[in-house]
C-alpha cells in the first residue's frame, strides 16, 4: 500500500481513514509526501524532516511502524507545469517500492473470482472486461457468470499486457473477451464460475470496532455496509457468546448455530455501561466477551464471496469533521440468499434476550404459597407464566401458581416452604398494613413507606428468543 500524504497538510482525515483501512486490509506499506516542490527551496529539507517525524510518530501504534517515507514531487509546478520539468524523488520512490515487492503465492485451484475494473466494446471482436483475478483460474472456451446480472458467457479470447494467452490464474491482471454482451450493462463488479457466488438479502458477521471511532455501535443503527465490490445501506443487529461462554476461544471464521447468543443494545467496548446482571454480580466494570457478532440485513441485496471483508461506516458523516467515519471491519461468515429469510432462515440464529422481572410478597396463604404484586400489569395475561420459576429476596425459590383476582396479583407455590423468619416478617407486616386499615388514608400511606423499606421481593428471570414466532419464555 501506498499512502500518499501532500507534505504542506499532513495527515488529513481522509489520509487517516487510509490508514485505518491499511491496516485491516494490507501487510505493508510506504509513505510518500508529495508536492515538495511548493516547500521554498531554502527550508525544504528542514520541512521534510518534520513532516516525516510527524508520520513516524502518527504511526508508531500502528503495523506500520517503522515504514520507509520518501519525498516526492510527481509533477513540479503542478498539471500545466511543461512536461520538462523533471520529477523529484520518483527514482528513490522506485527504488524504495521495488524493496518492499514480494512474490505473492498463488493458488489456481477453487472458483474463478475476477475483480472487473473496465468495461468496453471492441468492433468485429466482441466486449472486454479487464480486471484483476481474485482466485482460482480461466481458460479459453470456459463459461464464467455475471452475477450481478444472472448472465452466462463464454470466454472468445483473452489479452495479459496485449499479448494473447489461454490461460490466467490468481493474481493476474487479464482482458477477457465474451460476445453479444452490452459493455454499458458493467461498468465494474465481479465475475466468476457460474453459480459460485450468491447475492444474499441478509448476513451473519464476526466483528471489530475500529478504535478511532466516536461514540457507541448501537443495535438497529444503519451504516454504510462495504461488501465484497459493492457499498450498500444496512442495518444491524449486535450479539455475543452467553455470558457463560464470554471467555470461550471461538474457532475463526466459522459460526455454530447450535449455541445460544446474549442480544446486545450495543457493541459492548471498555466505554460500554455493564448491564444489570453486572451490577446485581457485584461487577461495576463491563465484561468484554473474546468474540462478537452482528446480523445484517441489507437495503438492496449484493453479491459476494463468504469470507470476504466487510466494513461499516458513516459516510454521511461530515468529511469536513475532525472524525474517523470507519465504523467497524469483520468477516461475512453466513449470507442469506432467500428474500424471506426472516420467516425461512433467522429462526435458526438462537440470540436471546434476557428478560428481568420484580414484584413483592403482598402476604402469606399458608407455609407454602404466598400472594404476589407488582410483577404484572393488570391487563397482563398471567396464564401464559404459570410455571416459571421465581425467588424471594429472602432466599426461597417458587414456581407461579396462578392469578389471583383481576388486579394483576398472583400466587405462588413455595415447594421447600417459607423460612420460619421469612413468616415472621411477612406477618409483621401483614399486622402493619391491618393497623394501617382502621386509622385514616394518611396513617395508610405512611405505614406503606415504612413498609416497602424492606419489603420481600420476588424476582423472575426468563430469556425469550429474539426470532422464536412463539416467543416462548424459556428457563434453564
Amino acid at each position: 500500500m501506498m499512502l500518499v500524504i501532500d507534505v504542506t497538510k499532513g495527515m488529513q482525515t481522509q489520509s487517516a481513514e487510509c490508514l485505518v483501512i491499511g491496516q485491516i486490509a494490507c501487510q505493508k506499506m510506504v509513505v510518500v509526501l508529495n508536492k515538495i516542490d511548493l516547500l521554498p527551496e531554502a527550508k525544504r529539507q528542514s520541512a521534510i524532516e518534520k513532516m516525516t517525524k510527524k508520520m513516524q510518530k502518527t504511526l508508531e501504534n500502528t503495523k506500520f511502524c517503522g515504514c520507509p517515507i520518501v519525498a516526492v514531487a510527481a509533477k513540479p509546478g503542478g498539471p500545466e507545469a511543461p512536461e520538462s520539468e523533471n520529477p523529484l524523488g520518483v527514482s528513490e520512490l522506485i527504488e524504495v517500492l521495488k524493496s518492499q515487492a514480494y512474490l505473492p503465492s498463488r493458488d489456481p485451484s477453487g472458483h474463478f473470482l475476477m475483480a472487473v475494473d473496465h468495461c468496453f466494446s471492441i468492433k468485429g471482436q466482441g466486449t472486454v472486461m479487464t480486471g484483476t483475478i481474485l482466485s482460482g483460474s480461466v481458460s479459453l472456451g470456459d463459461n464464467v457468470e455475471i452475477p450481478a446480472l444472472k448472465v452466462t458467457k463464454k470466454v472468445k479470447s483473452m489479452q495479459m499486457f496485449h499479448t494473447p494467452v489461454t490461460y490466467a490464474m490468481q493474481g493476474d491482471r487479464v482482458g477477457i473477451c465474451v460476445t453479444q454482451f452490452d459493455p454499458k450493462l458493467l461498468e465494474r463488479g465481479l465475475i466468476c464460475t457460474p453459480e459460485s457466488l450468491h447475492t444474499i438479502h441478509a448476513a451473519i458477521i464476526s466483528l471489530k470496532k475500529i478504535q478511532y471511532f466516536r461514540g457507541a455501535l448501537q443495535t438497529k443503527a444503519k451504516f454504510h455496509i462495504t461488501v465484497g465490490h459493492e457499498t450498500v445501506m444496512g442495518r444491524v443487529m449486535f450479539f455475543s457468546p452467553a455470558p457463560a461462554d464470554f471467555n470461550e476461544e471461538i474457532q475463526e471464521n466459522v459460526f455454530d448455530f447450535d449455541k445460544d447468543y446474549l442480544y446486545q443494545e450495543e457493541y459492548l467496548s471498555k466505554d460500554s455501561k455493564p448491564s444489570e446482571e453486572n451490577k446485581e454480580n457485584g461487577q461495576s466494570e463491563v465484561q468484554l466477551p473474546k468474540q462478537q457478532w452482528a446480523l445484517l440485513e441489507f437495503e438492496k441485496p449484493v453479491t459476494c464471496p463468504k469470507l470476504c471483508l466487510v466494513i461499516g461506516s458513516k459516510l454521511d458523516t461530515d468529511i469536513h469533521a475532525n472524525t474517523c467515519r470507519l465504523a467497524f471491519h469483520g468477516v461475512l461468515l453466513q449470507g442469506m440468499e432467500d428474500k424471506n429469510y426472516a420467516e425461512t432462515f433467522l429462526p435458526k440464529l438462537k440470540v436471546y434476550k434476557q428478560k428481568h422481572k420484580e414484584g413483592q410478597v403482598e402476604r402469606v396463604m399458608d407455609d407454602y404459597s404466598v400472594i404476589g404484586r407488582s410483577l404484572f400489569k393488570k391487563e397482563t395475561n398471567i396464564q401464559i407464566f404459570v410455571g416459571l420459576k421465581v425467588k424471594l429476596s429472602t432466599g426461597e425459590e417458587g414456581i407461579i401458581d396462578g392469578g389471583f383476582g383481576q388486579s394483576g396479583k398472583f400466587k405462588i407455590r413455595i415447594p421447600g416452604g417459607l423460612k420460619p423468619e421469612t413468616k415472621m416478617l411477612l406477618s409483621a407486616a401483614s399486622k402493619k398494613k391491618s393497623k394501617a386499615g382502621k386509622g385514616d388514608a394518611n396513617k395508610e400511606d405512611e405505614s406503606s413507606k415504612n413498609d416497602s423499606a424492606q419489603p420481600v421481593t420476588i424476582t423472575l428471570l426468563f430469556k425469550r428468543y429474539v426470532f422464536d414466532t412463539q416467543k416462548k419464555m424459556i428457563q434453564s
